[in-house]
């Protein structure tokens, strides 16, 4: 038998939360947004230009209702509404831009289409792109949902405050880690596993440039991890798999990580093989 005093605490800690966040309807909107930007992503295609025009204002009122439940908001939420879908044209672009930096990247990739409807790659930075234009306009919480509904979906872990350059390539992707002060420039191209983090992560440090710069046309292969608020990898660089880097490489610069291997066997050939790397 529970005591009561239990409940009386778990009564005081519901009636201390202010209103919940509508995050699950937040995420669905933004899912739905992405079939309104790629009909590719719709289970059907809308058949004319008022279906269209419909649509946008459905999104734009929708948001709109959503955002005026969120407690603290920097501005009106029909104001910060009208800001939002604004940018629609250029996010559009953007993620086009996106979608054909990792088809250029990606032999298997059979065109845009396949990337846009099912590549994680794509869906995490389509969604961090929202989650960053809401960031920028000091929206509370709502930005973080938007980043761990992509980062459950996905395994693609990206802050909402990292800033990303313009064609984007992840490749994979799963267990990859952006953190909020990031910034990376213009056609860069990351793999699986990579880690852009923080030397130290104590809360003093909040506020602070904690995480790493990539500069444009920069590749990071697969299980690299880049650490350091001033650490920047130069313009043209590449970064082998399972580096770990936390001082900067200038611009063109080719830093891999050297296995030393040593392969030890015994006279009998059908003995086993032991590998040490």
């Amino acid at each position: 038998m529970l005591p009561s005093s239990f409940a009386d605490d778990l009564a005081r800690a519901h009636a201390s939360v202010p209103d919940a966040l509508p995050g699950a309807a937040f995420c669905a909107l933004a899912d739905g947004l992405l079939a309104l930007l790629f009909p590719q992503r719709a289970e059907r295609p809308l058949p004319t230009i008022d279906a269209v025009a419909a649509e946008l204002y459905h999104f734009r009122s929708e948001l709109a209702a959503l955002l005026a439940l969120v407690p603290s908001l920097p501005a009106p939420a029909p104001a910060l509404a009208d800001e939002f879908t604004a940018q629609l044209p250029a996010l559009r672009t953007a993620l086009l831009r996106d979608a054909s930096a990792i088809l250029a990247g990606d032999p298997a990739a059979q065109g845009l289409g396949e990337i846009i409807t099912s590549y994680p790659g794509f869906y995490a930075t389509a969604l961090h792109r929202l989650a960053h234009a809401l960031h920028q306009r000091g929206l509370p919480r709502l930005p973080r949902l938007l980043s761990e509904y992509a980062h459950q979906r996905t395994g693609i872990d990206i802050h909402p405050g990292a800033q990303i350059g313009a064609s984007f390539c992840i490749d994979h992707g799963t267990g990859i880690v952006i953190g909020e002060t990031a910034i990376i420039g213009a056609n860069v191209q990351i793999y699986q596993g990579v880690t852009l983090g923080a030397l130290s992560v104590t809360k003093g440090l909040q506020g602070t440039k904690r995480h790493p710069t990539i500069e444009d046309h920069v590749v990071i292969y697969a299980g690299a991890t880049i650490l350091g608020g001033s650490t920047v990898v130069g313009t043209r660089s590449i970064i082998g798999g399972n580096v770990w880097l936390t001082e900067s490489v200038p611009s063109h610069s080719r830093v891999y990580h050297r296995a030393h291997i040593q392969i030890s066997r015994n006279v009998d050939p059908a003995a086993e093989l032991v590998f040490s790397i």
